[in-house]
């Protein structure tokens, strides 16, 4: 099988080839496009194909995911997509099917000579390029693959001992001390466009509909999700002007604080290349966006953080915790846990401020970062549910999922990953409701039941007096829930429970002594935002 070109250095294709074929997937833009870059600089002609993979797909409907949001988000980036590749003399072959047998039957088709592609990192998607690879090497083509959704990837941030890391504070370091403007620089597609080729008559086919995807149209009654290219620019602009209140915004889910690019990222309508560049210029020219820059480009450390440990450690995103101890945790189990899950994900479990965030995913596929983290926390740690079921609900909803930040967070918050939160810092969520939601707007948005509640009460409803409940016109269990458990007493619980893994009585009796509780911050769950 033909290897990757080598990392960090401008890549040498050595040869020029008649015919290949681009395969767009988390990369659907065109401009600053690494595996594009370099088919059009060394191809004659050259074809762009996306595929709607099933082995993709079908477990989402699997699991009655039908009206799925991203899939919406690409068919309408496509269209984008395909409209700038046509202007340009090209166009978009869009398929599906199995992607592992699509690939090599269109390149068979087109008789080209390479494929180029941007490196995918998750594990079943390194196992599918791996087949690709090997099906194009039995016909005698090439696959060609590339850096383009990271800036730093894999091995290329090491510590003393030339290993991986497994603390994000000296990577972070490390990664700031090796970032080179080469590492930011874009891959120029505008000036090699005219190597486009044309759709074959046989393939000139309009967009598949989402009904022939098998998907239903969803409704976005929160959260309008620009798409495409010129979506991420428009949001990337406006984000721009607002970077100097980020680090101050950033944890208030009802101020406009985050940049809303996390979904661009994912599905790679924006470069990475280009925040980065953007956040790194804005730092080092100081001055009242400098704070806000930086903040925002740790960020984006985290998600290549992220995306290390994926590589490296594939385990930890197939069931089992980074820190292998932690798979011998004992959750609740059976009735009850099926019971409060439930409750969590339908966003009735009495703490307004993690039902409101619940209610926020479910109707807009978007939860504020800072909610992440206090929702998951909650969920492991409050409830006692096993935080696998919690990563499997935000995957099959986020309209950002992505594997390496979704696992890598859950497993953050239940203390059980790589550079985690440790496992006696247990998010109190009245704590954080009035810390980061003080005045309750965001609870108010997202839950009206409680609007007449006054500011004192709506973050613990339950501490409100009967007369103050009866003016609101509020009777809890009927009007909102009781709380599901008491945080205090679901502590108590979640120590014990960790400690019997660790073997750390004397640290537990040390920790039931004091009152240090709270609170830690951690990585948001959203990636750059």
């Amino acid at each position: 099988m033909p290897s990757s070109p080598s990392f960090r250095k401008p890549y040498r294709i050595g040869r020029r080839f008649s015919r290949a074929l681009v395969w767009f997937r988390r990369d659907l833009r065109l401009d600053d496009h690494a595996a594009l870059h370099y088919a059009l600089r060394h191809g004659e002609q050259v074809w762009c194909v996306f595929v709607f993979d099933r082995d993709i797909l079908d477990p989402l409907l699997a699991r009655g995911l039908r009206a799925d949001r991203r899939v919406e988000f690409i068919l309408r980036s496509l269209a984008s997509l395909d409209a700038a590749l046509r202007a340009a003399g090209g166009g978009l072959i869009v398929l599906q099917g199995r992607a592992v047998e699509a690939v090599p039957a269109l390149a068979r088709e087109l008789d080209v000579e390479a494929v180029f592609a941007n490196h995918d990192y998750e594990p079943a998607a390194v196992a599918r390029d791996d087949a690709v690879a090997q099906a194009l090497a039995g016909d005698a083509r090439l696959w060609l693959s590339f850096k383009d959704q990271v800036i730093f990837e894999r091995d290329e941030i090491l510590n003393g001992q030339g290993k991986p890391f497994a603390v994000f504070s000296p990577y972070k370091a490390a990664w700031l001390r090796t970032l080179e403007p080469f590492d930011l620089r874009p891959y120029p597609v505008q000036p090699y466009l005219g190597a486009l080729a044309a759709i074959p008559p046989e393939r000139q086919r309009p967009l598949p509909t989402l009904d022939a995807l098998g998907f239903a149209a969803t409704d976005l009654p929160t959260l309008p999700l620009p798409t495409g290219s010129d979506g991420g620019q428009a949001l990337l602009d406006d984000f721009l002007e607002r970077l100097p209140d980020y680090a101050r915004l950033r944890d208030f889910p009802a101020a406009r604080g985050p940049s809303y690019l996390s979904v661009h990222l994912r599905f790679g309508t924006v470069s990475v290349r280009t925040l980065a560049r953007a956040a790194h210029a804005a730092m080092l020219a100081g001055g009242t966006g400098a704070q806000g820059a930086a903040t925002w480009l740790g960020e984006l450390i985290w998600r290549d953080f992220f995306f290390m440990v994926l590589h490296h450690h594939p385990r930890a995103a197939q069931g089992h915790a980074w820190q292998p101890a932690f798979d011998g945790l004992r959750f609740l189990q059976g009735e009850p846990a099926r019971a409060y899950f439930d409750a969590w994900c339908e966003g009735r479990t009495g703490y307004p401020l993690v039902d409101a965030a619940m209610i926020q995913l479910r109707t807009s596929g978007y939860m504020h970062n800072r909610l992440r983290m206090v929702s998951a926390s909650f969920l492991v740690k409050d409830l006692g549910v096993d935080w696998r079921w919690g990563e499997q609900w935000f995957a099959d909803r986020l309209n950002d999922y992505d594997l390496a930040a979704n696992n890598g967070n859950w497993q953050w918050a239940a203390s059980t990953g790589c550079d985690a939160q440790p496992w006696f810092r247990i998010f109190n969520p009245v704590t954080q409701s009035k810390r980061f939601d003080a005045e309750g707007g965001f609870i108010r948005r997202y839950l009206p039941a409680l609007q007449g509640l006054p500011d004192k009460y709506i973050h613990a409803p339950w501490t409100a007096p009967a007369a103050v409940l009866a003016k609101a016109g509020i009777a809890l269990g009927r009007d909102y829930p009781v709380p599901l458990v008491q945080h205090d007493v679901a502590r108590q619980e979640t120590l014990s429970r960790y400690a019997a893994v660790r073997d750390s009585r004397n640290a537990l009796r040390a920790l039931q002594a004091r009152d240090g509780q709270d609170e830690q911050d951690g990585p948001d769950d959203e990636p750059a935002d």
